[in-house]
């Protein structure tokens, strides 16, 4: 019939409906239950608001507040009540953007004065109100003529910015729940009422765009859940994770520090922080060189031609640097190690023979970010890079490629990182000539084979179209923290374009000179990130290996001093970072003081040890652990740093 349509569900049931039917229609129809948790839906792969009627046959997937997707609709739902309860006290304000990201919202404002604690409570009471107005949330298609004229007569400015933005051929949408309008793409949830389960967290300032050229905004932050013990489990990961703040733990353990007079986003690595580098850099050394990497070093100026002939400067130049004069010529201080490698490799003839040639380096890169975007370790200016890159052949690609992931797997091992996610990151052929250099045979070529390098070992990933580097496919690598918090790390890049722009070859086995492949991996980040991540996975309590004191000398009285020096000389000849507490302060005080440093092994060190030449070892999280000889605990505490144990725990 011709008013029916048929509507597939997930599990390839296929029902027939009335056309003009919504997902919400739909959803009631199955039952009451899943119809007040839907949120949205997506008909034919489009994401649409539950309410959307469906005119012809299609698939169907209703999203609830427990999937990924009904979550992100329920928190930029959220993200309007919030608006709407803000714009009730403040009138006069200026609403800007309000977007979803993981498992929060944020709403920028441009108002008078700030946003205080008790303006946070205030606002959240008022947005209980609107949820429980149970306000039907309703989309309204604008011409662009409707939405100026709409906004301009609230006196948005910032929508009016944003309108103007939108290509003239591109659709405009708003959304109204009672009186409060706001420009959206959507979609949103059916009624205020889906919301229930919310709290404000912080406010904080934001540039407009973030620009720092740009005016001040106040942004306030909040977060949404589909039920209460969700809401409450994930308050409490907020306080976990900020007691091991990577800035909070690194000021209180010594490890990095900023000034204003050195300048934002330019770390100092203090004495603790340095021993951390150093062991990052050591394994790193040691595991490329079991893979057959090459050291380099490269300067740290260039003149500008080598970044217009890589392509950086075109597209990366508002990240850079501005350029000085060097005896007439522009310089710039480097953004990246690619086309300093490129030249390495270019220096001297190579033939098949010499392929597979890896080369690695350590070298300090400088990048422009805005001082909006700055954030401790994670977001500097300037970074050491654990940076390489890889020239092969085709017939060597997919092992290389491979052992490049395997490396992250080695890495993840030994660093207890137990859940990660490898994200291929693909082009998309709208883009090419301009996010991407126009070479569509080759990006589906590359792209395949790196498709079948992961299938070929067996390793999981999932693909992320649109994200690719503007020179080839790459793979992401996200891990979680101990206590689930994501951050994005490693990368695994493929560059099919640049080998020939910078004439690279080698001569094959016939003497005809050939185009390498290059990849591009950077498994531990750089070291800034790196270093922040592992702050706050091991909550500052790193293992011993990496632990910039490993083991604290704690003599019972000064009659012990003098034997407590004999145990830090031998535990030094072998090179064990060891402190020694000789105040004249009681055990416990500095039994006390060593667990707040965060000091792995404690030696306790009485008149009793001192006559039979040995220590009382104390283990963070264990306890005492007995009496033992310096000799037994130099070979147990050696074996562990050559290992490189992961910390102990209450657990273990």
């Amino acid at each position: 019939m011709m008013n029916k349509i048929n509507i597939t569900l997930p599990d390839n049931s296929v029902h027939e409906y009335n056309i003009g039917t919504s997902a919400l229609d739909i959803a009631k129809n199955i039952g009451d239950r899943l119809a007040m948790s839907t949120v949205a839906a997506s008909v034919n792969d489009v994401l649409v608001d539950a309410f959307t009627p469906i005119n012809e046959d299609a698939n169907l997937v209703i999203h609830t507040a427990d999937s990924k997707i009904g979550h992100q609709v329920l928190l930029h739902s959220t993200a309007h009540v919030m608006a709407q309860a803000v714009k009730k006290f403040w009138p006069d304000c200026q609403m800007t953007i309000g977007p979803a990201i993981e498992n929060r919202f944020y709403y920028d404002f441009d108002i008078d004065g700030t946003f205080s604690d008790d303006d946070l409570i205030k606002i959240e009471e008022e947005m209980h109100n609107i949820v429980n107005s149970n306000y039907e949330v309703f989309r309204k298609d604008l011409s662009r003529n409707e939405a100026i004229k709409i906004f301009s007569d609230l006196n948005e400015n910032y929508k009016l910015e944003i309108i103007n933005e939108i290509d003239e051929g591109e659709g405009l949408s708003a959304y109204t729940q009672g009186d409060f309008i706001d420009l959206c793409r959507g979609p949103h949830v059916p009624f205020t009422g889906n919301i229930k389960h919310f709290k404000l967290l912080t406010t904080s300032g934001a540039y407009w765009r973030g620009d720092e050229n740009n005016k001040m905004l106040q942004r306030i932050y909040g977060t949404a859940f589909s039920s209460k013990s969700k809401l409450k489990d994930y308050l409490s990961f907020l306080e976990e994770a900020k007691k091991r703040d990577h800035r909070k733990i690194g000021k209180e353990l010594s490890i990095f520090t900023f000034d204003d007079e050195v300048g934002p986003g330019l770390p100092l690595w203090l004495p603790n922080g340095g021993v951390i580098l150093n062991e990052l850099e050591q394994l790193a050394k040691e595991t490329e060189y079991r893979h057959g990497y090459h050291q380099v070093r490269t300067p740290h100026l260039t003149k500008e031609d080598l970044y217009k002939k890589s392509g950086h400067l075109d597209l990366y130049k508002d990240a850079m640097y501005p350029a000085m004069d060097v005896d007439g010529t522009d310089y710039y201080v480097k953004p990246m190690n690619c086309p300093h490698h490129h030249k390495i490799y270019s220096a001297t003839p190579k033939s098949y023979r010499d392929l597979p040639y890896r080369i690695s380096e350590y070298g300090t890169c400088y990048r422009y970010e805005k001082s909006g975007q700055l954030f401790g370790l994670m977001r500097v200016r300037s970074m050491q890079m654990n940076d390489a890159h890889i020239y092969c052949s085709k017939d060597q690609f997919n092992a290389e490629f491979l052992d490049v992931c395997k490396m992250y797997l080695e890495y993840f091992k030994i660093f207890g990182i137990e859940k990660y996610e490898m994200r291929l990151s693909l082009h998309d052929p709208e883009d090419l000539g301009k996010k991407y250099i126009n070479e569509p045979e080759l990006w589906i070529e590359t792209e395949k084979m790196v498709k079948e390098a992961l299938v070929e070992g067996g390793i999981n990933f999932v693909e992320i179209p649109g994200e690719a580097a503007f020179y080839g496919p790459k793979v992401d690598v996200q891990v979680w923290s101990a206590i689930g918090k994501e951050f994005t790390l490693a990368t695994n890049q493929v560059d099919f374009a640049i080998p020939e722009r910078f004439g690279l070859t080698y001569m094959d086995n016939d003497g005809k000179d050939q185009t390498p492949l290059c990849i591009h991996r950077a498994p531990l980040s750089t070291h800034e990130r790196f270093v922040g991540f592992l702050i706050e996975h091991y909550g500052g309590d790193f293992p011993i290996w990496l632990s910039p004191v490993q083991i604290a000398i704690l003599p019972v009285s000064e009659k012990t001093n003098n034997y407590a020096f004999e145990v830090q000389n031998k535990l030094k000849d072998i090179g064990l970072r060891t402190i020694i507490d000789d105040k004249p302060d009681k055990i416990g005080s500095k039994i006390r003081n060593a667990e707040i440093g965060k000091v792995p092994i404690m030696l306790i060190l009485g008149e009793k040890e001192a006559k039979n030449n040995t220590v009382s070892i104390r283990r963070r999280f264990i306890g005492d652990e007995g009496e033992l000889s310096i000799e037994k605990l130099i070979e147990n505490v050696s074996l562990e740093v050559k290992k490189r144990s992961l910390p102990y725990r209450k657990s273990e």
